[in-house]
């Protein structure tokens, strides 16, 4: 599947303001400091030496870090800052994260999201983002779902139309995943209006696509047709020919549901010899081409072409499944 997500991010520094440490402290230093303080101040070094290590890629011991500085942040209760906590949370999402413990990172993220959120804080639109983007990596559709809509809400509030748009894109792949072709095409509607109003050419293009794919699952081939081959003009005319090939792709199963099998069948051969000649060679997107073509085979009566397509496939699906 071509979703393309927007939203990246990584462990975030507190301001020098609010952690008290200055930024020509070496390391070393900060590791000195543990035995001299208490409090705050100890908890604040140690997600300072988190955040440190954490961009050396030592994200076990980074993990340790940020899981001693939340339990102090905890023991103090109101007297820390709950931006504190709430970045201590985030600290060992993102941790978490990079060692893929996709569950336990959001929710240690859903944390440091509901506490930025009950203090008001400008970071937890930024934050519930990247939460979105987890549960979508980690395969919880309705987690997603749930957590973009509030992000489509607060963007559009704060007139962060580009931000909105990004949100319901992942809300209708999350949709699309689902097998709710519905709202996953209303999501992409909605996302693609604001592309538009942005002039986004590209992310209107992506839009369109998914749009093409929601509309064939929904059988409504004529419609289907026209979203596949806007998208393909786009991808064409940017020379992006990865994107072109998903359009071209589209554009074939719309033929074939529209009653152009052969036109159809000639778009996706056409559409495999690129995917299998292609440098970035996916070879789920390979099997799904075949499987499309042993389709449109059957329906033109070429019953001994689709078995043997179909045969080969098994033998490659045995181990892709495994």
């Amino acid at each position: 599947m071509e979703s393309d997500l927007g939203h990246t991010g990584g462990q975030t520094l507190s301001d020098d303001e609010d952690n008290g440490l200055d930024d020509i402290v070496t390391e070393e230093m900060l590791w000195e400091r543990i035995p001299e303080t208490t409090g705050l101040e100890r908890a604040n070094t140690y997600y300072e030496l988190s955040a440190r290590i954490y961009a050396r890629g030592q994200y076990d011991e980074a993990l340790a870090l940020a899981e001693t500085a939340r339990d102090i942040y905890t023991e103090l209760g109101s007297v820390a800052p709950a931006d504190g906590l709430a970045q201590a949370y985030s600290a060992i999402g993102y941790n978490l994260n990079q060692l893929k413990r996709n569950s336990e990172a959001a929710s240690a993220m859903s944390k440091a999201v509901d506490l930025l959120r009950e203090s008001k804080s400008p970071l937890a639109i930024d934050l519930a983002c990247t939460l979105g983007e987890w549960c979508f990596g980690a395969k919880d559709y309705v987690k997603t779902i749930e957590c973009m809509r509030e992000c489509v809400q607060e963007h559009l509030v704060d007139g962060n139309e580009s931000g909105a748009a990004n949100d319901l894109h992942l809300i209708g792949c999350a949709h699309r995943e689902l097998g709710n072709h519905e709202q996953s095409l209303e999501a992409f509607r909605e996302a693609r209006a604001l592309f538009k109003s942005l002039k986004e050419v590209i992310n209107v293009a992506r839009c369109d696509q998914k749009i093409a794919h929601a509309l064939i699952e929904l059988g409504l081939g004529e419609e289907a047709l026209i979203a596949a081959q806007k998208s393909l003009d786009v991808f064409v005319t940017a020379h992006d020919h990865r994107r072109e090939t998903y359009s071209l792709l589209e554009v074939g199963k719309a033929q074939i549901i529209t009653g152009e099998e052969q036109e159809g069948l000639d778009t996706l051969e056409r559409v495999l010899e690129i995917a299998t000649e292609s440098d970035w060679k996916d070879f789920d997107f390979i099997v799904e081409i075949e499987r499309h073509i042993a389709g449109v085979l059957r329906q033109l009566g070429r019953i001994d072409e689709a078995d043997e397509i179909e045969r080969r496939l098994t033998s490659v699906t045995e181990v892709t499944e495994d």
